[in-house]
């Protein structure tokens, strides 16, 4: 389980690839991204920083599926952080302890596991057909009864992947931070009082 988790955590690498596959989107330069899946309530398409230099559609697309991959990875790495930790471990692995500790502890064989998790990810999570709907569909023939649902219940589903892929890494992100500035795991951190980073950590401020 911990050289599953630290694999998902590793194949994050692959967002910062060019996204081929957002290629064979529209080319239209300031497009409306307000209606885009994902442009959410209050704040609709929210891009201060201008990343898409004024609304480039393939740099949506690409910045996109930068998000899509890094909000899939975020949610396995948070599963497997909080799994573990719950004392689940592959046989073998008993005594490799939870959170970030557990890279100074994992022993050669799952480092090996790991690399080889993350080369299969990379074979495997793609578009091999040429037939997906979007960035992301790697479905590769199979249907799984998705097309057989309407566009809003796809849209909805898609939707749903983002946002929990947000707060995914948010979540993933934060544990380790927490983790390293208090010493403790999260659930370390939540039975001892350990609420806030600050001062002497106990209750929340």
């Amino acid at each position: 389980m911990r050289a599953a988790v630290f694999a998902s955590l590793l194949v994050g690498a692959a967002a910062f690839a060019p996204a081929q596959d957002a290629a064979r989107a529209s080319t239209a330069l300031n497009a409306d991204l307000s209606k885009e899946i994902g442009a959410m309530p209050p704040l609709g398409f929210y891009d201060p920083l201008d990343l898409t230099c004024g609304g480039d559609k393939d740099i949506f697309d690409n910045l996109r599926a930068v998000e899509l991959t890094h909000g899939r990875v975020a949610m396995m790495a948070f599963t497997g952080y909080i799994t573990t930790k719950a004392g689940v471990r592959l046989p073998g692995y008993e005594d490799v302890p939870a959170g970030l500790a557990a890279l100074k502890e994992m022993p050669a064989n799952a480092w090996v596991w790991t690399f080889f998790t993350v080369a299969c990810l990379q074979i495997m999570m793609r578009d091999a057909t040429g037939e997906s709907e979007f960035y992301g569909d790697f479905r590769n023939g199979f249907d799984f009864g998705w097309d057989k649902q309407t566009d809003e219940w796809k849209r909805e589903k898609r939707t749903i992947e983002i946002n929990n892929g947000r707060a995914a890494q948010m979540g993933i992100m934060g544990n380790m931070v927490a983790e390293v500035l208090t010493g403790q795991t999260m659930y370390e951190q939540y039975a001892a009082g350990h609420i806030s980073p600050f001062g002497d950590g106990q209750g929340v401020f």
